[in-house]
């Protein structure tokens, strides 16, 4: 859905297919044989069995009134607007009077026919899971054509609005936060591919990924989310949906979904943190436009320092870096099976933070 708080969410091309609502509904609730595999009632708890580990119980999620967070968002006026995307609208809100504990509310645009799958989507995965490092999903209105999300707050916007946002509220993110938020974002991803029944986020990306006070990262956006393969399946064959630059090449090519495919999103992203530049940019020339293309050679040891972020000014470990475009190398395998798993890629990275 591609919802950026604090800056605009850039046009970026993409091949996202046509998703369509099937009408109000009261209930979602989908058998084994469904695509996502969720049995479950808006409102409600799960009844599908959730691993112990990193998972912790999860509250009944609220049910709001549409009047509840039109009051909460002071009517949607444009001074509480923190972000924008395909989906609609982001605005902060307060359901408390004294406006101490701030909350994020995501609304579809009501003109728009599209977005029902992906707050769908939201509500199923976001309303059973809890991880420190996946953003909270407190609550859900649907009222006619109104759909809307809430979510805890997280101050520090996207991770896209810290490495290509502009101005003088951006502060520039240190090679400790960047390494900090990349941990961060592989835990959640860790999470998510170790449940029972795996998650595929399908959309990893930037703007994706929100960062709380301390900047702690944590993974939004579940609307373009998949279940992965049921045991004794390498994949799931879906619609190709998610924005260019990220996607695995697999998946453009055949529409194969693998867990592995989120693997090369985060490396997509581990390059970005690394050069601050985009995964595309059609601004940039030709032969330079897709970033991956264009910086995958030189991740080694003698051209890294030619694509680094100059906005870090040297100010890195150089064996460090070396380490991290090794790792991101070894995500953007053209094969999914070679690529490591998010686990592996989480230990790495608490290795060079500890190096």
């Amino acid at each position: 859905m591609g919802i950026c708080w604090g800056v605009p969410d850039y046009p970026t091309p993409s091949f996202t297919g046509h998703l369509r609502p099937g009408g109000p509904v009261l209930t979602i609730s989908s058998s084994s044989s469904s695509e996502d595999g969720l049995s479950m009632t808006l409102g409600g708890r799960s009844n599908e069995s959730i691993p112990n580990g990193y998972v912790a119980p999860t509250s009944e999620i609220r049910v709001f009134s549409f009047a509840e967070l039109k009051a909460a968002a002071r009517n949607f006026r444009s001074d509480a607007l923190i972000g924008e995307g395909g989906f609609g609208r982001v605005f902060k809100g307060y359901l408390d009077e004294k406006r101490i504990n701030p909350i994020a509310i995501k609304r579809l645009n009501p003109e728009s026919m599209q977005g029902f799958k992906e707050w769908e989507s939201e509500v199923k995965f976001l309303g059973r899971l809890s991880h420190p490092n996946v953003v909270r999903l407190l609550g859900y209105c649907l009222e006619d054509k109104e759909l809307l999300l809430v979510y805890e707050f997280m101050p520090k916007g996207t991770l896209k609005n810290h490495l290509f946002g502009r101005g003088s509220a951006i502060k520039l993110l240190t090679w400790a936060m960047r390494l900090k938020i990349a941990i961060g974002a592989a835990r959640g991803l860790v999470f998510l591919h170790q449940l029972e029944r795996p998650i595929i986020c399908r959309d990893f990306k930037p703007s994706n990924i929100l960062l709380d006070s301390s900047y702690n990262a944590k993974i939004s956006d579940f609307g373009l989310a998949r279940k992965g393969p049921d045991e004794g399946r390498s994949h799931v064959s879906t619609q190709v949906i998610g924005t260019y630059g990220y996607a695995a090449p697999e998946y453009i090519a055949t529409g194969h979904l693998y867990v592995k495919s989120d693997v090369y999103s985060f490396g997509v992203v581990l390059v970005e943190l690394l050069t601050g530049m985009r995964a595309y940019d059609g601004n940039r020339p030709a032969h330079q436009q897709i970033l991956v293309e264009w910086v995958k050679p030189h991740l080694s040891r003698r051209k890294l320092t030619r694509v680094m972020d100059p906005r870090l000014e040297g100010r890195y470990p150089l064996k460090d870096a070396l380490d991290v475009a090794a790792l991101a190398f070894r995500c953007l395998d053209i094969s999914p099976k070679h690529r490591p798993s998010m686990n592996e890629v989480v230990k790495t990275l608490e290795g060079i933070s500890c190096s």
